[in-house]
């Protein structure tokens, strides 16, 4: 959310078909104070962009109910969660009920009426045992129960859809049922309407429609509802109320009436409930919902513990610093949510074409049953209206409503499970599309806890080691940079006394300067230097040295003059080299980014083969090297988890932040990497192309399936050929598209990890 805008989500029933995403879409942005609506046929949501606040929201909701499609807004994720699952468990039952019902009426009716066709002797037992007329009217009393009783929902959605001009597959799935029952039904009670040789009853044809397109309903919803288990077990990880410290004792309190501040005790085996720090007790923690590792972490006094995460052993008092929507859990399945919700590029095009899908097949099929008619020599009544009806129920466009959501919703549910956080569904297409990867250095590559290992006294204004050292230190503890902690570290390891400092000044990508102890220091890079100060070139050839070993120098300066030169190594991540290697084995060039001299970083670059440099690099000549690499054309990603970094995150095609970084960064990214470890780029680029192809494949089959079917519905076949394609079969496969496509996109769910990527 910006500083003018706001995002509002809504839940949505009653969508069937992609033309249904479209219509909700298009009914939103009537509002003049709609900048964007993005629905999802998948999770039935629809994430949009106002201009300004949100003060009242009924407007919209009283806009989609009138469209056919209740809403309402979307708050409590929990709740959410719980109500969603039970919806789904509650269609699931109400659709395999339908389903068996209408199954039990169709037998008998195809049997009838098929079987006469396929088995030899069966016409000539039904017409001396029952009778034709007495068949065609047990099929018309069973068929009516098998549209009227379980097919009455397709009538109860598609027929209001249909007098309002906005069709969906429910209209198509009403109309061509209707069609074939209502044709049967004249020839059997008025026959003599009928034109002669057109006198024939497809009751069987209906009845198998609609109990195909229940059994194929009922597989998708059972489907459908697996997509949405990464959330379920998300929100299941927290528990619903914690064990509080009150001046009346111990009590279990609602988590819902627990404030920061609170004391909070917490038992072996039990789920931490909130995000806090320890005041008492040690303990070790269970942290693989974050980092994915399996070795708990111990935790004593002073440390953090994150709501959802399991203690294991010991017992611990903490104190609540995040409640609510703060809490890093609440933070993890707002961006799981916003991802399985968000749309693609790609998606964007299926849309517009499905809006108009659903009345172009019923134009397709008016001008199949009127050429049928008219236009074929040997055409009649019968055949004409038996095709039309196969071009309605063939071409609903459902599995190309969901080719897309679905597998975006199973890819993000299971990168999440493996500490991979997208932030937005369009970061999954950007990222398998990406071919530089671009690094920082300090905290991404490296480990980001550098220590101390050379004190260099060049002059002798700043004494010993030591009083350099208390000197340099009583500037540095007032810096959060990383190579500032380590030389803050090793004064304290040494007892040092650090003096009083005024005039403190810290000038960004310069280092930082002061009064200490009456004299004037200055801290910082190379950049610092200039010819004329006394003692440069030994400066700069023993920084040239000390970086060449994979160190940087970091120079001081007292009273103008160069005092001294102090070395701090961060050695790389264990995982950094093994990371890179499978970036570049899988087609992408690697780049460090870094404020580091070029010596150090071509050290530390030939250790983890890293292909590209930008050493000395400012936090906004950072952004600089971003336009540089992107004049190459391909597609950036840069990974990083500074302040510092957040311009760059911010600027790159997708910006991946380490969950061990801060929060600036974590917001400025598309991706997060909650166990900071550099295995996790590798594995996001990997389920991003895995997700894009399977997106594919489901496009490819949608599409095809339609073009393919739709002309031999038609019967434009027939005359080379002689085939038709048959209402039943036209059910059947219309309905085996949408689970074949769930089906090829829960295949995601078993993805393992970087051993995919290709």
């Amino acid at each position: 959310m910006t500083d003018n805008k706001t995002q509002v989500d809504f839940i949505v029933d009653g969508m069937t078909c992609a033309s249904c995403v479209g219509r909700v879409e298009r009914t939103l942005k009537k509002f003049p104070e709609v900048v964007s609506a993005n629905v999802n046929l998948a999770s039935g949501r629809a994430n949009v962009e106002l201009s300004g606040s949100a003060c009242d929201l009924g407007p919209y909701l009283d806009a989609l109910n009138a469209a056919g499609y209740p809403a309402r807004q979307a708050i409590d994720h929990k709740a959410e969660s719980r109500r969603r699952a039970q919806a789904q468990a509650e269609e699931m039952r109400t659709l395999k009920r339908s389903f068996v019902v209408a199954a039990v009426l169709t037998l008998p009716v195809f049997l009838l009426e098929m079987g006469s066709h396929l088995i030899p002797g069966v016409a000539h037992w039904v017409h001396t045992s029952i009778g034709q007329q007495n068949s065609w009217i047990l099929q018309f009393l069973l068929t009516s129960g098998v549209m009227f009783g379980p097919g009455r929902r397709f009538f109860r959605l598609g027929v209001p859809a249909l007098l309002r001009l906005s069709p969906d597959m429910n209209s198509l799935v009403a109309m061509g049922t209707t069609a074939a029952w209502s044709y049967s039904t004249v020839v059997l009670f008025l026959p003599g309407v009928i034109p002669e040789g057109s006198a024939n009853v497809y009751f069987e044809a209906a009845a198998v429609i609609v109990t195909l397109i229940l059994m194929g309903r009922y597989l998708e919803t059972r489907a459908r509802g697996r997509t949405g288990e990464a959330i379920a077990r998300l929100v299941g990880l927290q528990p619903d109320t914690a064990r509080v410290e009150t001046p009346e004792g111990i009590r279990e309190l609602p988590l819902g009436e627990i404030a920061v501040g609170t004391r909070v005790q917490v038992l072996p085996g039990e789920r931490i409930a909130l995000d806090g720090q320890v005041l008492t007790g040690q303990s070790y923690v269970d942290e693989s919902m974050l980092s994915g590792e399996p070795i708990p972490v111990h935790k004593q006094a002073g440390d953090t513990v994150t709501g959802g995460t399991i203690n294991t052993t010991g017992a611990f008092t903490f104190e609540v610093r995040r409640v609510g929507d703060d809490t890093v859990l609440a933070r993890i399945i707002q961006m799981v949510d916003a991802a399985q919700g968000s749309k693609l590029p790609i998606q964007s095009v299926v849309d517009r074409v499905t809006l108009w899908f659903v009345p172009a097949v019923m134009l397709v099929a008016a001008i199949t049953f009127i050429a049928w008619m008219w236009l074929v020599p040997d055409g009649s009544l019968s055949m004409a209206l038996i095709n039309a009806v196969s071009v309605l129920i063939v071409a609903c466009p459902c599995a190309m409503g969901l080719a897309t959501p679905v597998s975006i919703m199973v890819a993000t549910g299971r990168s999440a499970e493996m500490g991979i956080l997208f932030r937005n569904g369009q970061a999954l297409q950007a990222l398998s599309d990406t071919r530089i990867v671009a690094f920082d250095k300090t905290g991404t590559l490296t480990e980001g806890t550098p220590a101390l290992t050379d004190i260099l006294l060049l002059s002798g204004e700043g004494g010993d080691d030591a009083t350099l050292l208390s000197l340099v230190a009583a500037l540095e503890i007032r810096s959060e940079h990383p190579i500032a902690t380590a030389i803050v570290a090793a004064a304290q390891q040494r007892a040092l006394v650090l003096p009083e400092v005024t005039e403190f000044e810290a000038v960004p990508g310069h280092g930082l300067r002061g009064v200490v102890g009456g004299q004037q220091i200055q801290i910082g890079a190379q950049r610092l230097l200039t010819p004329e100060m006394p003692g440069y070139g030994e400066a700069l050839l023993q920084g040239e040295r000390l970086a060449k070993e994979g160190k940087t120098p970091v120079y001081v300066l007292m009273e103008g003059g160069i005092a001294a030169l102090l070395a701090v190594a961060d050695r790389p991540r264990e995982t950094s080299a093994g990371a890179l290697a499978a970036l570049k084995k899988a087609g992408c060039t690697t780049v460090m980014i870094t404020g580091d001299s070029a010596t150090t970083a071509a050290a530390i670059a030939a250790t983890l083969g890293i292909d590209r440099i930008f050493a000395e690099r400012l936090p906004e000549t950072k952004v600089q090297a971003l336009h540089e690499l992107r004049a190459q054309g391909d597609t950036l990603a840069y990974v990083g988890d500074g302040i510092n970094d957040a311009p760059a995150l911010a600027e790159a095609d997708v910006g991946i932040a380490m969950g061990s970084g801060t929060d600036v960064a974590i917001e400025s990214a598309d991706l997060v990497l909650m166990s900071g470890d550099l295995t996790g780029v590798v594995d996001a680029v990997a389920i991003a192309r895995a997700t894009m192809r399977n997106i594919h494949q489901n496009l490819f089959w949608a599409f095809i399936y339609n073009i393919a079917l739709i002309p031999l519905a038609t019967g434009a076949f027939y005359p080379a050929f002689g085939v038709l394609l048959s209402p039943v079969f036209a059910a059947g496969a219309m309905a085996m598209s949408s689970v074949f496509v769930i089906g090829n996109a829960l295949r995601l769910r078993r993805f393992q990890g970087a051993s995919r990527l290709v």
